[in-house]
């Protein structure tokens, strides 16, 4: 098995005059981006960065997130990606629980850089991408001008880490993903064949956050890794997607339910921009049929749905590009994965029953970073176990029913409740909460609170989204809060969401 630097370095040999990252500055061929990679792995060696350190990386899609990330792997490092939308406060825990020697980042976010200043332990330098800054840390112009010699670390795929990716369960807490260089190569593989990428001819649109498994496996290393391009994209915007789509030739769309959603607002006169996919792949959460069916009637082009969690690298299965397309199911497992139904009891489950899907491969994380307890609770001998409740139909098509995990997706992005709950909990004027996911037209979910106050006190739910807003990302914050005396419970104290779901529905007019 390659590492990845590896398999960067062997499209560059074999592609060197093909596109490898279309975007609104220019085209980036191979050759180019495996020189200015090396600069920047070069550059990186110089400030001490060796084998198995790891790197932070902030920074919104663009050719630098590419080059950083690639540069980073082949200074032997770790590249550990920043969700771009977290409190600087959560960054700060990810980063430090990290070991993080170095940040990349861009000026975009300097303010977000300057809360992180003096709170990250390991931290032994930053740099900066883009001009508008007032910091003193060395701008990514310096780096891409590095003449060092470039590091050749030696790798061993199977146990060396490439990124760790951080995820939370039901607890909060978060928990690294340790993806090995092994893990993404063969997920790399994996996703190739089932989308039938087609070296130097295929581009993939990839306005999803890179910083996210989905989009940085399928939309950037897979391509970079057989020959193909990207065009990044920073902002969601369904026109400028339209228009990039078609100024790029993109062949193959990456998204979300919900910006299937929203594409499917945009007017007539720009259905043709999208002329030039051949592809849509959806993942993140489950993609509602009717949007499915008017997006494939409008456009005129499929969308496979699919599913993995970042444990696994993510892409465990997909509805299969050339294949039978079965809507409302996540497709059939990609090559070299196994997917089951077990029961509680790890038993595997006859096909249309339901269970929790487990995963084996040579995709699946080595573990969670520094939490070997964790670790142990998610794995069946080799079988992860994804805390979704699934059945497999006969013709081996994987549905997802529920959740295990209490997590609520929005836009693809997971928020987890109990970090919403610990936030409002902190208001001097609340005595309960609980946060719950409530279906969307748009967000695909949105976090509720459902909130109970203490004798006297009052509070608006404009005061409460206010409290949260200075504490959490964006997507965290809750999209609706309401007030109830008491929070029901069981007979145990704890508080049944199941009934707070209901009283949702009945506040919505559902039932």
């Amino acid at each position: 098995m390659s590492s990845l630097p590896e398999l960067l370095r062997e499209s560059a040999r074999r592609y060197p005059h093909h596109p490898a990252i279309k975007a609104a500055e220019g085209i980036l061929d191979f050759a180019t981006f495996d020189r200015l990679s090396d600069r920047v792995a070069a550059a990186l060696a110089a400030r001490g960065v060796g084998h198995g350190d790891r790197v932070g990386l902030l920074c919104p899609n663009g050719v630098e997130f590419a080059l950083a990330y690639a540069g980073i792997l082949k200074a032997g490092a770790v590249v550990t990606p920043v969700n771009v939308l977290l409190h600087p406060d959560a960054m700060a825990v990810n980063l430090n629980d990290a070991g993080a020697k170095g940040l990349i980042y861009h000026t975009a976010f300097a303010s977000q850089r300057e809360d992180l200043r003096g709170r990250l332990a390991d931290l032994s330098f930053a740099v900066a991408i883009g001009e508008n800054t007032a910091a003193e840390d060395p701008l990514w112009a310096e780096l891409l001008e590095c003449d060092a010699p470039v590091p050749q670390p030696v790798f061993n795929p199977q146990e060396d880490l490439a990124a760790i990716l951080y995820t939370s369960g039901t607890t909060g807490r978060a928990k690294g993903a340790m993806l090995t260089h092994a893990n993404l190569a063969a997920n790399t593989r994996s996703v190739r064949e089932a989308m039938r990428w087609r070296p130097g001819e295929d581009v993939a649109l990839v306005v999803l956050p890179m910083f996210h498994a989905f989009a940085a496996t399928v939309g950037m290393l897979t391509p970079l890794t057989c020959g193909c391009a990207l065009a990044p994209l920073a902002r969601f915007e369904p026109e400028l997607v339209a228009r990039t789509i078609a100024a790029s030739g993109a062949t193959v769309f990456l998204g979300v339910p919900s910006m299937y959603n929203v594409l499917l607002r945009l007017s007539d006169a720009s259905v043709p921009f999208m002329k030039g996919l051949r592809l849509c792949v959806s993942g993140g959460a489950a993609l509602p049929g009717d949007v499915q069916q008017r997006f494939e009637e409008k456009f005129g082009l499929p969308v496979h749905e699919g599913d993995g969690p970042t444990e696994c690298s993510p892409v465990t299965c997909v509805n299969p590009v050339g294949g039978r397309v079965k809507p409302g199911t996540v497709g059939l497992p990609v090559a070299g994965v196994e997917m089951r139904i077990l029961d509680d009891e790890g038993r595997e489950l006859p096909d249309g029953e339901v269970g929790e899907i487990a995963v084996r491969g040579p995709n699946v994380m080595k573990g969670y970073w520094k939490q070997p307890e964790e670790t142990a609770q998610v794995f069946r001998g080799e079988w992860f176990l994804t805390g979704d409740l699934g059945v497999r139909d006969e013709d081996g098509y994987f549905s997802i029913l529920d959740r295990k995990k209490d997590l609520v997706i929005v836009n693809g992005m997971n928020v987890y409740p109990r970090i919403v709950e610990e936030v409002i909990q902190r208001h001097p004027a609340v005595r309960e909460v609980a946060v719950v996911g409530e279906a969307d037209d748009l967000h695909g979910e949105i976090p509720v609170a459902w909130v109970s106050l203490l004798d006297g006190e009052a509070v608006t739910a404009a005061e409460i989204r206010a409290f949260c807003r200075e504490r959490l990302g964006r997507h965290e914050v809750p999209r609706q809060v309401y007030f109830l005396p008491e929070l029901p419970k069981n007979a145990t104290g704890k508080i049944l969401k199941r009934e707070l779901n209901k009283r949702g529905e009945v506040e919505r007019g559902v039932v």
